[in-house]
């Protein structure tokens, strides 16, 4: 019977019958030490494949602890010559109840849980950092299930595009984000599609230039659902790095923006002004004037383009803030050039990369 349940275990989760076996042994010797803690013992096979018992006794004159010692007497009956204060392994007689097979059963599926959790990460470890195809398993408020294979991986709610609506057995793509060793409720396998990372990687994918390195990409900022800012630049001088971002008709980059579920994605030209790099991160806005001092950039620019710059919900100017890793303020430009000298006012506006999340 164990034999069978052995090789069945084998077939469904993949170990080795030589691992297993030692899971098993180790079980059932947890139960027995559950029931008799001062024995020592040892589980075997045997030739049939069924399980045997045996206890290290040392060999006294007259035993007063049957678990630990055997009197001469029995000893010689077993073993002929055997001497006082020798030990020897005899066969256990002891029995075990149905609270010590739970405590078996806990260990063997314990231990066969941590094999396969050790098996999953040596399978995935190499993929982390990576994109993976699954399948929708099952949605729940705290994530998706998505299966890889046959290995369950999770993506939390919090790592998923807002809004985002995912549907038991269709495909899904995301960031193998991290890996565990060990076996953990939440999931060994965690993926991840809200992340810029995600995003560069699908870059990759869809985009032969950036695979080779022909493009790079400088930076990248993403609010997920809503917008993302990316700056390429080219490494051959025949290759304009946007129109090739981007594709004829926007070929290239629909297939990413269906992706995403529609996020927009602003694809900025890398050039060695940072200024000029602050003006375009800030589109669609027209600026007049960017002076960055400290990490603190002054940006110029008229009334009515405050709103563009600023964006939904101060998302605009956050995402260009975290791009490029600098504050942000905006200043009113009047109507001649003079007005247009920095100020502080009720009217200047202060965008802090570290509190962008917030805008």
């Amino acid at each position: 019977m164990l034999h069978n349940v052995i090789s069945e275990l084998v077939d469904e989760k993949g170990l080795k019958k030589s691992d297993l076996n030692e899971i098993i042994k180790e079980g059932i010797l947890a139960a027995y030490l559950k029931k008799y803690p001062e024995a020592i013992l040892r589980i075997e096979f045997d030739r049939s494949g069924a399980v045997t018992v045996e206890s290290e006794k040392k060999v006294v004159n007259e035993s007063d602890n049957e678990l630990t010692q055997i009197s001469i007497r029995k000893a010689r009956f077993i073993k002929k010559g055997v001497q006082l204060d020798e030990t020897m392994w005899i066969p256990f007689d002891g029995t075990i109840g149905r609270v010590e097979i739970l405590k078996a059963k806990q260990v063997i599926a314990s231990r066969i849980r941590d094999v396969e959790a050790l098996n999953v990460y040596n399978e995935f470890i190499d993929k982390k950092g990576s994109i993976v195809h699954g399948t929708v398993h099952k949605c729940e408020n705290s994530g998706t299930t998505v299966m890889l294979r046959d290995t369950l991986a999770f993506l939390p709610r919090s790592l998923s595009i807002p809004e985002e609506r995912h549907v038991a057995g269709r495909p899904i793509k995301a960031l193998l984000k991290d890996v565990y060793a060990e076996y953990r409720a939440g999931g060994q396998l965690i993926l991840d599609r809200s992340s810029g990372d995600f995003l560069i990687k699908l870059l990759e994918l869809e985009i032969p230039e950036i695979y080779d390195k022909l493009i790079e990409i400088k930076g990248v900022a993403r609010q997920a659902g809503y917008k993302s800012k990316i700056i390429v630049a080219s490494n051959d001088a025949n290759i304009d790095p946007v129109g090739t971002c981007v594709g004829v008709g926007g070929g290239r980059i629909k297939p990413i923006l269906k992706e995403l579920c529609t996020e927009k994605i602003d694809v900025i030209s890398w050039v060695n002004s940072k200024e000029e790099l602050v003006k375009n991160a800030l589109r669609p806005a027209e600026v007049n004037k960017v002076e960055i001092i400290d990490g603190q950039a002054n940006v110029w620019l008229s009334e009515d383009q405050r709103a563009f710059a600023i964006g939904k919900m101060g998302q605009n100017i956050g995402l260009a803030a975290q791009l490029l890793d600098v504050n942000i303020n905006l200043i009113s430009s009047g109507n001649s050039e003079k007005s247009s000298a920095f100020e502080h006012s009720e009217q200047d506006v202060n965008y802090d990369v570290e509190n962008n999340d917030n805008n």
